[in-house]
């Protein structure tokens, strides 16, 4: 989401070189050879998606889910990626949910409970954790299925796995239901990765009403030592961006 004017391979070096990690998206739209080198080379790559295609709720959609994300464990070794995320059901090329639904049923909840914890049996086997994002429904992913940080904290605190956890998305969390800190403090023991963008327009830190100061602080109070990612876009320069991030999570 920074530096998009350049090719995938420099954007990455960029990063790395300004003292980030990174993360990509679904790892068909890019060059594995070309990620595996820059990882050779010491490139630190924290997460990947976890899936292709697939749903939590329905068996087939259950078992397609399966099988990509045992895919997606493959080349998760090949760029060292620990976490591989998930969703409530699989997004299109705009971020809309290819099985959309007006109403989550008991049936779906028990389905989807189901269906993670396969995916943990999953994780274990392999050594990896799968991590479920929450979305917001108001602006960026309508009608997606458990797309609530409430309804993914009870997804992955039922199915209790330490190859299951979240990644807590305090940019979809703060459309869809706000009061960060508090849900921060409530998430935290199963929260591998925190992502951070501000609201209104999904750019870094300090463009919008979030005051990423006091999270960071709140987080740290925690005790909370996973990942932080800027899942955001450049407001103007990226280089200015990625310094207002670590700005907003440099504690003093």
């Amino acid at each position: 989401m920074l530096f998009v004017d350049l090719p995938v391979a420099d954007r990455v070096r960029t990063i790395h070189d300004a003292g980030f990690a990174v993360e990509i998206w679904d790892w068909r739209n890019h060059d594995l050879d070309s990620l595996e080198a820059l990882a050779a080379d010491g490139v630190h790559f924290t997460s990947m998606t976890g899936y292709t295609t697939g749903t939590l709720a329905d068996e087939a959609g259950a078992d397609e889910l399966l099988r990509t994300a045992a895919e997606s464990v493959a080349v998760s070794r090949r760029l060292g990626t620990p976490s591989l995320n998930l969703h409530g059901t699989g997004l299109d090329g705009r971020g809309l949910p290819v099985v959309p639904a007006d109403e989550v049923t008991r049936r779906m909840w028990d389905t989807a409970r189901r269906t993670l914890g396969r995916i943990a049996d999953l994780g274990e086997r392999e050594g990896v954790t799968f991590v479920l994002e929450n979305l917001n429904t108001a602006v960026d992913h309508p009608r997606t299925p458990f797309a609530r940080a409430a309804d993914t904290l009870d997804l992955v605190r039922g199915v209790d796995s330490p190859h299951l956890r979240l990644n807590l998305d305090l940019y979809h969390a703060q459309i869809g239901e706000g009061n960060l800190i508090e849900l921060c403090r409530e998430a935290l023991p199963w929260v591998a990765e925190v992502q951070v963008a501000d609201v209104p327009g999904r750019c870094e830190p300090g463009t919008g009403e979030i005051r990423y100061a006091g999270v960071a602080r709140a987080l740290a109070d925690a005790g909370f030592t996973g990942v932080v990612g800027l899942e955001a876009f450049a407001s103007a320069d990226p280089t200015a961006a990625l310094a207002a991030f670590r700005a907003a999570f440099t504690l003093g």
